[in-house]
């Protein structure tokens, strides 16, 4: 059985305890179990049915996709963050610089993304090119690039700063660059190990 894993903090400068549980303690919460009882129901599931226009088999697999995504990018998502934030640096740093020229052109990319975005924006390696990639992804199960790892997220759904902000997308992006936590991107890097250094 799928685990919710907790928050590492109550508040983030600029987001506070209400949005953060709010957001962590239903809406994630929420796809936690959704993808259980999913995969649950792929065990017994009659695959003599299947049908590309309606199955029980095709919506499920279906919807096994948007809740298990939900899973992943939401606790990326507050991984990826610790109260005033950790500064880049090591071969993040370097690859930043590399990949779009500055630490400064990244992130004005990144930010001018998480305005045009409906559901994510994503810093991602792809494993193929052996660049770093800012992608965007709208909902849950599109919008990703295959053969890539997601190092970096940032949620831009309005349930991630409504109760904070109303509207106010931008100054949500403001708190959020003010919490990544990159000393936890560079232990996604380390993880992958030697993938980082071929690039």
């Amino acid at each position: 059985m799928r685990e919710i894993k907790p928050l590492k903090y109550k508040d983030l400068e600029g987001l506070s305890e209400k949005q953060l549980k709010e957001h962590h303690d239903v809406l994630y919460a929420g796809y936690v179990k959704k993808i259980g009882e999913i995969e649950e129901k792929l065990k017994s599931v009659d695959l003599s049915s299947a049908n590309a226009t309606y199955s029980d088999l095709r919506e499920l697999k279906m919807e096994e996709t948007f809740a298990l995504n939900g899973v992943k990018l939401h606790e990326g998502y507050f991984d990826n963050m610790a109260k005033g934030g950790v500064n880049p640096a090591g071969r993040v740093k370097e690859m930043i610089a590399r990949d779009f020229g500055s630490y400064e052109a990244w992130e004005k990319e990144f930010r001018a993304l998480g305005l045009t975005a409906r559901g994510w924006v994503v810093l991602c390696y792809d494993l193929d090119e052996k660049k770093l990639k800012n992608i965007i992804c709208d909902s849950h199960n599109q919008g990703g690039v295959w053969n890539s790892i997601a190092l970096l997220i940032m949620d831009v759904y309005e349930h991630a700063y409504f109760i904070d902000y109303a509207t106010g997308r931008k100054a949500y992006i403001d708190a959020f660059f003010k919490n990544i936590d990159w000393q936890h991107t560079d232990k996604l890097m380390s993880k992958f190990g030697d993938i980082f250094l071929e690039g």
